[in-house]
């Protein structure tokens, strides 16, 4: 498989653990910033500091998004301990507070922007101006979709035709839009796209791939060569999870080298609570997997390299996902994140 010399290659840096160079980064996700009544999707200026000064002080190389999945489309090596910062929605915090602060620290970042709320000129998003003013300082800007609907919910009255017309719809006007106010530099390769709230499924993935985009969610754990282009996760930040031991914890992490999810569908049927089982590429000591809220899981181990996780109850409804560790050298962690859909 083409996928084995650069895992082979994590898994040596892994064992190294000094290593100057790595086949994976880590991309963390923010949406508001210092907007202390949005507590679930805001982080506090005073931790957003602290995590920017965490970085600078313990060696993290911050890179452009586009430049992290270059890299790993090329399967090329990246410095050790690279970090992305993203953001999504273009909430108008974003050019008062955290732009700023990246600005002077010369950091890139990329802000994924639903353009409707833009274009109605909504209070609280950023303007055009504002945004061409970041980009000719080097902020990149991306696909969101246009209405932020999610691209898993089908209409009552929408068949699997209809459905994508109007996704593909959706995803070709927020690039129209952006094209228009900020330049042909938002179609420049590779093409980035974010789903709003995090939810995709298959079909969805699917599609976005189709169109010529690099997929993000909003599931946690570091990108790696394995890792699924149609949806490649992020550390979402915000208030209440956003102190520096774990964020500390996850700017070092390493992607757990799954070679095969299944169900790589989210959307969960009947079997709930779902069964997922993953397959590594060669055996890992020390798995243990989690609920989202943070509930040990059971594991059953099938052989060396494939086991089962499924939880004991029944998934609440909305999004869910199972979280899989295992302890790395250095004290680091590999993670993996499987996100879950619940219908109402």
């Amino acid at each position: 498989m083409s996928c084995l010399r650069p895992l082979l290659f994590l898994l040596l840096l892994a064992a190294t653990g000094n290593a100057a160079a790595a086949s994976h980064a880590v991309a963390f996700m923010y949406h508001r910033f210092g907007e202390d009544r949005y507590p679930s999707t805001s982080i506090r200026l005073e931790q957003f500091d602290a995590q920017l000064d965490y970085l600078a002080q313990n060696g993290f190389q911050v890179w452009p998004l586009e430049r992290v999945v270059e890299h790993i489309l090329r399967d090329a090596s990246l410095p050790e301990r690279t970090v992305a910062i993203t953001v999504d929605d273009a909430y108008l915090s974003v050019y008062e507070h955290a732009w700023p602060r990246l600005k002077a620290r010369g950091w890139p970042f990329t802000v994924f922007v639903n353009t409707d709320p833009v274009d109605r000129q909504l209070g609280g998003f950023m303007s055009w101006e504002q945004m061409r003013a970041m980009q000719q300082a080097g902020v990149r800007f991306a696909n969101h979709t246009a209405s932020h609907d999610s691209l898993a919910a089908r209409r009552a009255d929408e068949d699997e035709a209809a459905w994508e017309r109007r996704v593909r719809a959706d995803i070709e006007r927020a690039q129209q839009r952006l094209r228009e106010e900020l330049g042909a530099v938002v179609d420049q390769e590779p093409r980035l796209f974010a789903y709003p709230y995090g939810e995709y499924d298959t079909r969805a993935a699917d599609l976005v791939r189709s169109m010529g985009y690099i997929g993000f969610g909003q599931h946690s754990g570091a990108i790696g060569a394995l890792s699924d282009r149609r949806a490649l996760p992020r550390y979402p930040m915000a208030e209440a999870f956003a102190a520096i031991e774990p964020f500390a914890r996850k700017a070092a992490s390493l992607p757990l080298p799954v070679v095969q999810a299944e169900p790589w569908e989210p959307r969960v049927g009947t079997n709930n609570p779902p069964t997922l089982t993953l397959t590594l590429a060669q055996p890992q000591r020390g798995i243990a997997c989690y609920s989202a809220e943070g509930k040990a899981l059971p594991i059953t181990r099938l052989d060396d390299t494939r086991l089962q996780v499924q939880a004991a109850a029944p998934l609440h409804s909305g999004r869910s996902r199972y979280n899989c560790t295992a302890p790395a050298a250095a004290g680091r962690w590999y993670w993996y994140s499987h996100p879950w859909l619940v219908e109402e």
